[in-house]
């Protein structure tokens, strides 16, 4: 009678017993997977030639601008012949000043070197007379050497005549501000009845009306950059215009780590001096080292990929990027040669997680389950 309770009580304690195993057992296998890691893929970090575009930006300059400024001051201008936006050929008058004073000491000058020039004729005849006199014996070595003095003097002051009206001359055509070159008005600051001074500056042009962009490149991409590479101009208020890099120069600002490349633009575009613009400058085939696109991911609104370590761990590298092309990303800085990158299953990983390399498509069959 007592046996039957007993044997009920042991059985009970095993089945529970049991119960307990079995579901430390489910646990177990539950934590199996995470014990190993997350299952991605992962590939080499290579590099290849990828077609190479180089985007940059920057603002539409001119590409000589000429100052037009008086030569000559003190002159009131009487007429101004042309304004902002206008094209202009070289020689082509712009302001005309005031050249009335310059004009009658012009004639004054040219008046006088009439009389220097009757002067030095009358001396030279007498020159002559008296030399055929003294041949003759007939007047003093002391007489013809005064005609001859005479003579000098008159030439000289003929010469200085001619002088003082080529000078005049000069400042009658100063008074003509003329194009200096062919261009485009860019800027005017002189008005009719101002007194102009001389040196003051009264217009500015663009030489020949071109432009270029001066296009801000990051060093570790500018020494891809070569005179003569196409590029694309687009500007959101010109729409788009075609150019050639002209020159690059040979300095990179030490705070924004920028050098740049002119780009001079074709002729009929719609930019502006002063507009901004961006430029895709195409750098044809190149060496770069490139990784999938599936591999870059964004962490804090950084680009960057996950990095494998040997014990099977990741870390997030940030990276520039140097363009896409046909499902690959190049890599202008962050990377080396030889490391290894996780592609599948990038996006669900953190900081220091244990994950393990499989083929695509285990990773994939993984992922599904």
């Amino acid at each position: 009678m007592h046996r039957a309770p007993t044997l009920i009580a042991v059985l009970a304690l095993a089945l529970l017993t049991a119960a307990c195993g079995g579901s430390e057992g489910k646990e177990t296998d539950a934590e199996a997977p995470n014990a190993v890691g997350q299952a991605v893929t992962a590939v080499t970090v290579t590099s290849s030639d990828l077609p190479r575009v180089i985007s940059a930006s920057g603002t539409v300059t001119a590409w000589e601008e000429v100052p037009v400024g008086a030569e000559t001051g003190g002159l009131v201008a009487t007429a101004v012949y042309v304004d902002e936006g206008e094209y202009v050929r070289q020689g082509q008058p712009l302001v005309q000043l005031n050249d009335a004073l310059l004009r009658a000491q012009l004639r004054q000058q040219q008046a006088a070197v009439q009389t220097a020039e009757a002067n030095l004729a009358r001396d030279e005849a007498a020159l002559a007379r008296s030399q055929e006199l003294k041949e003759r014996g007939f007047l003093s070595q002391a007489s013809l050497d005064t005609a001859l003095a005479n003579q000098r003097a008159s030439a000289a002051n003929l010469a200085s005549a001619r002088a003082s009206l080529s000078e005049t001359q000069t400042r009658v055509d100063q008074a003509t501000i003329r194009a200096p070159v062919s261009g485009l008005i860019s800027s005017r600051s002189v008005t009719r009845g101002q007194i102009v001074a001389a040196g003051s500056e009264l217009f500015r042009m663009v030489r020949d009306g071109r432009l270029e962009l001066d296009a801000r490149i990051p060093e570790a991409e500018l020494a891809l950059v070569r005179a003569g590479m196409p590029a694309t101009i687009i500007s959101d208020q010109a729409g788009q215009a075609s150019g050639a890099v002209r020159i690059v120069t040979p300095q990179v600002d030490p705070e924004t780590r920028l050098g740049v490349a002119r780009v001079a633009l074709s002729g009929g575009t719609a930019l502006k001096p002063g507009m901004f613009a961006r430029a895709e400058i195409d750098a044809g085939s190149q060496p770069s080292l490139t990784v999938p696109a599936a591999a870059v991911v964004f962490r804090e609104n950084r680009a960057g990929v996950y990095v494998l370590a040997a014990d099977s761990t990741v870390r997030f590298q940030p990276i520039t990027e140097g363009g896409r092309s046909e499902g690959r990303v190049a890599i202008a800085a962050g990377l080396e040669a030889g490391q290894r990158v996780v592609v599948e299953g990038a996006g669900f990983l953190g900081e220091g997680d244990q994950v393990r390399v499989v083929q695509a498509a285990a990773a994939a069959s993984a992922e599904a389950r």
